[in-house]
């Protein structure tokens, strides 16, 4: 229901005035220090929390995996303070489980036990999509950002799509599969592809349109049913919120902070063009697919998409861009200083990918990770 009987364009415009809320959702991997193989023992990773941080982990699909959400914050200081707390405290339960908690965003050597947590919702998604179930885990950054209306959420949506695969390229966080370098800078993107849900948001008009998509795609089979929509940014069916989920687990809390910042900084700037009745820019799904497939495989070392203009620029030419794009919504929200010294920062370092592939081999490179997960 919305917030008024008012239009979705004054709704946003009154939404855009406001700085909108943001929350983080980060997954882990449970590697074995030795081998560097995935270590099925998130139960007794959960179990040895802090109890101060306990209430912020969640059961994820896999053994191997390990979830910490943040609560509400409304500041990136506050943001990065949670995000923080929860990665050393995470850390801290993974070693007394035996394990290291590192943040990579795909298996990098091997997954010897792939059964899921034993729920009788995992138990059914398992049967369902039987062995691309089983692929070896993965792990992501989903962004939550505030937007209370349901009808300016679908639209909030339809304007981030052409913005997303450079987030995608920004935290490109998994080099290895199998021991090997795969030559992708987001492994965990390609390997997603094999599950049908999983793919850029349609272009929607409208909650109604929403959710008779949804009820078709639940009946082709596609969806097991209406909690299986995994776009890559979708409106949250727990939360008030918009929720971005293109992002690998970013390797520090700084980075998680850094996509964070701008994505809510984007939900703000999309919500004056909204207001002001600026159309989103729809580009070809073709080219918006084959947008996502190029930032998953070069990250920011090569071209990335100009879908405004449907073609190829250097992508931080388009970090460029879209910094420019939100500064003002940066601004409104207290954040410019803080996103343009990590923008500095990122640009200095590289993304995961970059920062693995300097370590030298898998081993340095996990070690590395292990390492930055919970550097403050």
């Amino acid at each position: 229901m919305s917030l008024t009987a008012s239009s979705p364009a004054e709704i946003a415009g009154t939404l855009a005035g406001q700085t909108p809320t943001v929350g983080v959702e980060e997954e882990f991997l449970l590697l074995d220090a030795g081998t560097w193989h995935n270590a099925p023992v998130a139960d007794a990773a959960r179990d040895a929390l802090a109890p101060a941080v306990r209430e912020q982990t969640r059961v994820e699909f896999r053994r191997s995996m390990m979830e910490m959400v943040t609560p509400v914050c409304t500041s990136l200081p506050k943001l990065r303070e949670h995000l923080t707390v929860n990665r050393a405290a995470a850390a801290t339960a993974a070693q007394a489980a035996g394990a290291q908690l590192v943040a990579v965003a795909a298996t990098p050597v091997a997954e010897p036990d792939r059964t899921v947590e034993d729920t009788p919702r995992f138990h059914a998604i398992s049967r369902h999509y039987g062995p691309i179930a089983h692929d070896p885990a993965l792990c992501g950054c989903h962004i939550h950002v505030g937007v209370a209306d349901p009808e300016v959420a679908v639209q909030v949506c339809n304007h981030l799509r052409p913005w997303l695969p450079l987030v995608q390229a920004m935290t490109a966080n998994s080099v290895y599969h199998a021991g090997a370098d795969t030559h992708h800078a987001s492994w965990r993107s390609i390997q997603l592809e094999r599950w049908p849900s999983l793919a850029p948001a349609p272009y929607l008009n409208s909650v109604a349109h929403y959710e008779r998509t949804v009820a078709e795609l639940v009946g082709s089979g596609v969806m097991l049913d209406d909690s299986m929509v995994l776009w890559w940014v979708r409106p949250s069916k727990r939360y008030p919120t918009v929720e971005i989920r293109v992002a690998d687990v970013c390797p520090t809390a700084a980075d998680a902070v850094l996509v964070a910042g701008l994505a809510r900084a984007l939900v703000g700037t999309v919500l004056e063009d909204i207001a002001a009745g600026r159309p989103a820019v729809r580009p070809p799904e073709h080219l918006l697919r084959a947008a996502h497939w190029n930032a998953a495989h070069q990250g920011l070392a090569g071209t990335l998409m100009d879908l405004r203009g449907r073609r190829a620029v250097p992508a931080w030419d388009m970090v460029d861009l879209l910094a420019d794009t939100v500064a003002p919504a940066l601004r409104r929200h207290g954040d410019h200083t803080l996103v343009t010294a990590e923008l500095a920062r990122l640009r200095a370092e590289g993304t995961g990918a970059d920062r693995q592939r300097r370590a030298g081999d898998l081993p340095a490179a996990m070690r590395k990770l292990a390492d930055l997960t919970v550097r403050a």
